[in-house]
């Protein structure tokens, strides 16, 4: 058999900040945990770069693949002080998952039942709240599972098994409302909703998946801005899975932050560049491509 080439290894270029690039884009599309803040306060150097943004007459959309509405993600985040001013548009996959519960204009979500069992944190409720479904109180009663992630930061997949084991014993189709794997909580690291569903695919349940690496989301996002010239656009966000997949697909630009959840397995710390060999490395077995990396989001 004739040998095969291997594909050449992926050169990332890093860059200390967005304000050298700055020029190139007339709006952006931020990630909030892991970009903005770490659930707890904004990391050093953010509102200084939103401020400076917003100076330079850019369109700023945050994009979060928080489970719950905008309005309390827009609550949350001027409690830690990114106030309304920083940014002109928000999305959350909470706010589409909403949505599509009460449009219901596609053919997986007209065939839900009404009666929804919530794998979740009371806090993520707003996701179906004024809607007209029955919450139930066990998979046994449910049609359906509205999955918005762990009730508390500290549990594992392990705690979720049975649960997802009787929802599968019914073959009930699931509604993930958060795709990503993993966040950072402070410096600790927490599994989100998007592990409960890999593992409920794994058991050969169907889920469908709102928010990032998907298109819809992205839509929404160019809807909001206004911006034509996809050319003109740069995502920033910190997970090669979600952030960078998506903007990849939706034919936009993307920094990588190498601070967030890649942050140990780049060798590098925070605030600090990471270790080149490893960022190029991680990049090609994600198949996914940042156009640059930076530290953290800063100008």
């Amino acid at each position: 058999m004739p040998e095969t080439t291997p594909a050449p290894m992926p050169n990332v270029e890093q860059r200390p900040g967005i304000g050298p690039v700055i020029d190139r884009y007339d709006g952006l599309i931020l990630d909030l945990w892991g970009v903005i803040h770490d659930g707890q306060a904004p990391y050093r150097g953010v509102l200084d770069c939103l401020e400076r943004m917003a100076a330079a007459g850019k369109t700023v959309c945050l994009l979060s693949n928080a489970p719950r509405r905008t309005r309390g993600v827009i609550a949350r985040l001027e409690e830690l002080g990114v106030g309304r001013g920083l940014y002109r548009h928000i999305m959350t996959s909470g706010e589409a998952s909403h949505d599509a519960l009460r449009d219901r204009n596609d053919a997986w979500h007209a065939g839900l039942g009404r009666r929804l069992y919530h794998m979740g944190p009371e806090r993520d409720a707003d996701v179906y709240e004024g809607l007209d479904y029955t919450v139930v109180a066990s998979p046994e009663e449910a049609d359906f599972v509205l999955n918005t992630g762990i009730d508390d930061f500290s549990e594992t997949l392990a705690d979720y098994e049975p649960v997802l084991q009787a929802c599968a014993a019914r073959k009930l189709p699931m509604l993930c409302a958060n795709p990503d794997l993993v966040v950072m909580i402070g410096t600790q690291m927490a599994i989100c909703a998007g592990t409960l569903a890999l593992r409920y695919e794994d058991l050969g349940c169907s889920v469908y998946w709102h928010g990032k690496p998907h298109a819809p989301v992205y839509d929404r996002c160019l809807a909001l801005m206004g911006i034509t010239d996809k050319r003109r656009i740069l995502a920033v966000g910190d997970s090669l899975r979600t952030d960078v997949a998506g903007a990849n697909a939706a034919g936009i630009d993307v920094a990588l932050v190498t601070g967030g959840i890649h942050m140990e397995e780049l060798g590098g710390a925070w605030g600090r560049d990471a270790d080149p060999a490893k960022l190029n490395a991680a990049v090609q077995a994600s198949g996914h491509t940042p156009t640059f990396a930076i530290p953290s989001l800063r100008w």
